[in-house]
């Protein structure tokens, strides 16, 4: 995650009281590389979504909201609910799917963004 601060100057997530607001998670690789095979892609695209989550105290299923970006969503929304429903607690949290024309970088075909309820330690 340091590298995407460094490199892009964001943060993955921000803390506002007992919520964490994660930015929008793709399918890279740890060298910020895009995933060409989709299904590769969707995968790294929840790993990394949970690598933000934990790093925040949290994991998928405190997750309350999620915004779902896809760039050919007809063609690729049957592979990414598979890898979505491997992945990720059904029926959860409120989901909104919205499809786009591109995304930040040529290749990729999804970014999501979530927001999680902290636990009470």
């Amino acid at each position: 995650m340091a590298a995407i601060v460094v490199e892009k100057g964001y943060a993955p997530a921000v803390r506002a009281g007992n919520l964490l607001f994660c930015a929008g998670q793709v399918g890279r690789d740890d060298a910020l590389e895009v995933i060409d095979d989709p299904e590769a892609q969707f995968e790294a695209c929840w790993r990394n979504l949970s690598d933000v989550l934990s790093a925040g105290g949290c994991g998928f299923g405190d997750v309350v909201e999620m915004t779902t970006y896809h760039v050919g969503m007809a063609e690729h929304m049957d592979l990414f609910r598979a890898v979505k429903n491997r992945r990720f607690p059904r029926g959860t949290c409120a989901w909104t799917r919205i499809g786009v024309s591109e995304l930040a970088h040529p290749g990729l075909l999804v970014e999501i963004k979530v927001v999680a309820l902290i636990p009470a330690r």
